[in-house]
């Protein structure tokens, strides 16, 4: 196993990542949709740090994105293959991996065309396709970000996700002016993305995943809904679901982090 112990940085096929833990296991977090693939950093880097921190005493995780510089035309089978060459490269598979919104996308062809990697899979807050309003934002969001217009990129997003209510007001606006601060200078990585997931329908080749699954997100979850959750946990043989009821997009807390460890962990040897 060749891993870089580095806290963040380039696997040798140019995928960036985070870590975090020094657990025995490894475990693979497909990233979600990102403005710029490369290592999180500042408030991106806490929140999903945060996010997943309960895996630190068990795992060592590895919260992997897209590489730069993806190619017109990339598809999100595209990117399963490259988070396949890099976990041949880098461990000793199967290994565990969650994946997160856009990463689950990606997850499902990874787990279906890459069976011998992945021991367990997690879907978090991520369906076989997306909800028709969330792909007009974002559509819309690339639309926008091609133009360079990245704080009312940033502004749709964050309403997208954010509530309405006059603190969501506020907080959209605050939240686009930090965000936009850091925005790249190339959209393309971006813009790729979200066309590719406009694209992204696995409902047919759901059955392909052999890898025991959980579907975990919240309810009320802007960008999939309830009823593209259950489809994805019946489609997936040996998949299990959990729906948190008025969580919105991505469900995280403490029975998050207890509910997850638990599927990954329950009828595993001890290292």
């Amino acid at each position: 196993m060749t891993k870089s112990q580095e806290t963040t940085g380039y696997f040798r096929n140019g995928l960036p990542y985070n870590r975090l833990g020094h657990g025995p296991r490894i475990l693979v977090v497909f990233q979600g949709l990102l403005f710029e693939n490369k290592p999180l950093t500042g408030l991106s880097a806490w929140f999903m740090l945060s996010m997943y921190k309960f895996l630190k005493q068990e795992y060592t995780t590895y919260i992997v994105t897209r590489k730069p510089g993806l190619p017109d035309g990339y598809s999100m089978q595209n990117m399963a293959d490259d988070y396949a060459v890099m976990i041949r490269e880098e461990f000793a598979p199967p290994v565990d991996v969650i994946g997160a919104s856009t990463g689950g996308s990606i997850a499902q062809h990874f787990a279906a065309d890459h069976p011998d990697l992945v021991r367990r899979l997690v879907l978090h807050s991520s369906a076989n396709t997306l909800g028709d309003a969330a792909k007009n934002v974002q559509m819309r969001i690339g639309h926008l970000a091609r133009q360079r217009k990245w704080r009312e990129a940033c502004a749709v997003l964050l309403g997208f996700v954010i509530s309405r209510n006059r603190f969501g007001k506020i907080a959209v606006l605050l939240g686009s002016l930090l965000m936009s601060s850091t925005a790249p200078n190339d959209p393309s990585d971006l813009i790729v993305t979200v066309e590719a997931e406009d694209k992204h329908d696995f409902k047919d080749r759901l059955p392909e995943i052999t890898a025991p699954t959980l579907v975990i997100a919240g309810d009320q979850d802007p960008f999939y809904t309830e009823t593209l959750f259950r489809e994805t946990a019946d489609g997936i043989p040996n998949a299990r679901l959990i729906l948190y009821v008025g969580k919105g997009h991505p469900a995280v807390g403490k029975q998050f982090g207890r509910d997850v460890l638990h599927f990954l962990t329950e009828d595993m040897p001890d290292y």
